[in-house]
């Protein structure tokens, strides 16, 4: 349920995430209430996210720009205000830049392929 609160909680404000912990929520889910499970599933506004995920490990191409603006945003904040040496610089943006390419690999969900 902790999971379910931040998800929504991230709705709502931004540079919150909500889908991880929707998805943690729904794996939890998965082992332990059937019916809530069912719930986040079928919901209308996350549903067709966390199904694409849990089929095909699919993010759409506007979660994908999303995520991949977020993290630029976030390391031009980091830069800026922290002022980090170049060894903590690069460790920090090969990270980000691992996990966008992670992000950009994952397929399209397959409502949205060929569109």
């Amino acid at each position: 349920m902790v999971f379910v609160a931040l998800g929504f909680l991230g709705a709502l404000l931004p540079l919150v995430p909500t889908t991880i912990f929707l998805i943690l929520a729904a794996g939890c889910f998965a082992r332990s209430s059937p019916r809530l499970e069912a719930w986040l599933l079928d919901h209308p506004k996350f549903g067709p996210t966390l199904r694409a995920w849990r089929e095909d490990g699919a993010i759409g191409p506007r979660a994908k720009m999303m995520a991949c603006s977020g993290m630029t945003l976030g390391y031009a904040l980091f830069w800026w205000s922290a002022r980090p040496t170049l060894l903590l610089e690069l460790t920090v943006g090969l990270m980000m830049a691992g996990c966008a390419a992670f992000i950009l690999s994952r397929p399209a969900p397959r409502s949205q392929k060929g569109q």
